[in-house]
């Protein structure tokens, strides 16, 4: 690891602690040359899955776009890392290998946002159905409210 502050590559683990049910551990580590303290996560890299698009294209599932995508629809919302986080590998793990459709993926991150919180949900819902006026957004929050 190199670190963030001076960029040298010789750090040592001050602590190490297993999340999300051990999904993912944390550790902290202190550079060797200027002494600063900082945090890495490892997570457990799943089987290849391929993303089928809409429009018929196929590319590698990245965890990464998936992170962005919720924390745009959680922004400015009481919503903690270790939520988004769990969020996350709740998706990822009910993943199968090989292709899995973007419309999958999309479902069970509304499912999870959803569990969790309603204008979240409602963002990402917007995007991902593309509601083009506001009878369309005024029919998801009143589906919210029935339930």
């Amino acid at each position: 690891m190199k670190c963030p502050k001076c960029g040298a590559d010789n750090d040592k683990v001050v602590d190490s602690r297993t999340l999300r049910e051990g999904a993912a551990i944390r550790r902290r580590r202190e550079c060797s040359v200027c002494g600063n303290r900082f945090t890495t996560y490892e997570e457990i890299d799943g089987a290849e899955v391929l993303v089928v698009k809409r429009d018929g294209t196929r590319e590698e599932f990245d965890r990464q776009k998936l992170d962005r995508a919720i924390r745009r629809a959680c922004g400015k919302r009481p919503i903690s890392d270790e939520q988004i986080r769990t969020m996350i590998d709740n998706v990822v793990f009910a993943l199968d290998a090989g292709e899995v459709s973007s419309d999958k993926i999309a479902e069970l991150v509304m499912d999870e946002l959803h569990a969790v919180d309603d204008v979240a949900y409602i963002r990402f819902a917007s995007v991902y159905r593309k509601f083009t006026d506001v009878a369309q957004f005024l029919s998801a929050i009143t589906e919210i409210v029935k339930r």
